[in-house]
């Protein structure tokens, strides 16, 4: 079947289910903190639906820890100002009274390497989370049971190929500067952080070089003594890197993400709907959990099923769904997880053209310059995969705060996503 053959009036009333299903979460669930009792109630309201439309519906558990991913905040933000403030103490203050200690700051080189080690580790720990989304500090955190909800609708006969709409029912913890600001504080503050954090570095290794050489130079000379002024800079933005996220406070995650965990439940029932069932092709509705704490979920499920679904002999592709909100950013996600990541050339392409097939050409393929979306993790795993989301990258003014509630779904952009995600299985199921 070809999406100009499909009935429309189908994906009219499943953006109407959605955004009735998504309200009734929030209102009877609320914010669902990655590996709460709450994220795993939303999906038992979903496998109850799932249910009528899957031919098999089953939960994976996993173990992560919920914070390990962006209290990396409060860790760096904390360290690099104490590292600043006892480099400033030994370089300035009256160090007589501190015995050991004292002796120890009479070195020159000592208050810059203070400075310098701690901002590079505090870096590198930013880099590996929130950058790379690797696994760096889970160790130091509590850890609690995540699932990921699967439900499948099998082929009438052998199963040549699969395809998977995943979207991530977790909600985030809330970011701050993205609620005062409107979203438009989050980039500005960030870069702020980072840079400040890399001069920080290089200024105090440096001084470190000069002093250890006996380096007098006008430089040399200036960068030691005056190096301190920018130091005091970066303790202001690492002040704001320490307030960025309220662990407090979950946020409802109405379009981030039940409007892409919809799109994976409406994909099956939309199936059902029009007594479509495909000869060769499995569709499956993933929901995963623990995007929110570093695509723990997503990453799980990639490595624990990738020889199925790499070496299986079916052939598979995972659309993503994230976010269906903006209409003028709505894009085939091509790279992703701060741009390191590139996805299938062509399963982006295939989606691509299904949203053109769709009457949906305005479309481009975009990236994920910073952050990243759980497809990034299927991609690392070698298996074929791509990123639909419709938000404003600005970022958005509800992205990861309080304004992310049902009253601010956008039908529209919902039923345009719908028309892609159905467009896009149809053509792959053509494909045989």
């Amino acid at each position: 079947m070809k999406f100009a053959d499909f009935d429309k009036q189908i994906i009219k009333d499943n953006v109407k289910y959605s955004v009735d299903k998504i309200t009734e979460i929030i209102q009877k669930v609320g914010p669902r903190e990655s590996g709460s009792q709450q994220a795993y109630d939303a999906m038992e309201m979903l496998r109850k639906d799932l249910d009528r439309y899957a031919d098999e519906t089953h939960y994976e558990e996993y173990k992560m820890a919920p914070k390990a991913f962006t209290h990396f905040t409060k860790t760096v933000g904390a360290s690099v100002i104490a590292s600043i403030l006892a480099g400033s103490v030994c370089k300035y203050a009256d160090t007589s009274k501190l015995g050991k200690l004292g002796k120890l700051c009479k070195n020159p080189v000592v208050p810059h390497a203070i400075i310098a080690g701690t901002t590079l580790g505090g870096l590198t720990v930013t880099a590996l989370e929130f950058l790379l989304y690797k696994e760096f500090c889970d160790v130091f955190y509590k850890k609690v049971t995540g699932r990921n909800l699967i439900a499948t609708r099998k082929a009438t006969g052998e199963t040549k190929k699969r395809i998977v709409i995943n979207g991530h029912i977790d909600s985030a913890y809330e970011w701050r500067h993205t609620y005062y600001g409107k979203g438009k504080g989050m980039t500005p503050i960030m870069a702020g952080s980072i840079v400040s954090g890399i001069a920080t570095a290089v200024i105090a290794a440096l001084s470190a070089v000069f002093e250890a050489t006996g380096n007098k130079g006008k430089f040399a000379q200036f960068l030691t003594n005056k190096g301190f002024l920018f130091h005091f800079f970066t303790i202001i933005n690492m002040i704001t890197l320490y307030l960025f996220v309220d662990f407090n406070k979950v946020v409802p995650g109405a379009n981030d993400n039940l409007t892409g965990t919809m799109a994976a439940v409406s994909a099956l029932k939309m199936l059902d709907e029009a007594g479509i069932k495909f000869e060769n092709t499995d569709v499956v509705a993933m929901i995963t959990d623990g995007e929110e704490a570093g695509l723990r979920g997503a990453k799980q499920f990639a490595k624990d099923h990738k020889t199925d679904y790499t070496d299986s002999g079916v052939e598979t592709s995972v659309l993503c769904v994230d976010t269906l909100t903006d209409l003028d950013y709505l894009n085939v996600y091509n790279r992703d997880m701060t741009g390191t990541v590139q996805h299938d050339k062509k399963f982006c392409q295939l989606v691509m053209d299904a949203a053109k097939e769709a009457g949906h050409d305005s479309l481009k393929f975009a990236n994920v310059f910073f952050g990243s979306s759980d497809a990034a993790a299927f991609t690392k795993e070698g298996i074929s995969a791509t990123c639909l989301a419709a938000m404003d990258p600005g970022p958005a003014d509800y992205y990861h705060n309080r304004r992310d509630s049902y009253d601010r779904l956008v039908p529209e952009a919902i039923e345009t996503g719908y028309d892609v995600v159905m467009s896009t299985i149809l053509k792959f199921a053509d494909e045989e």
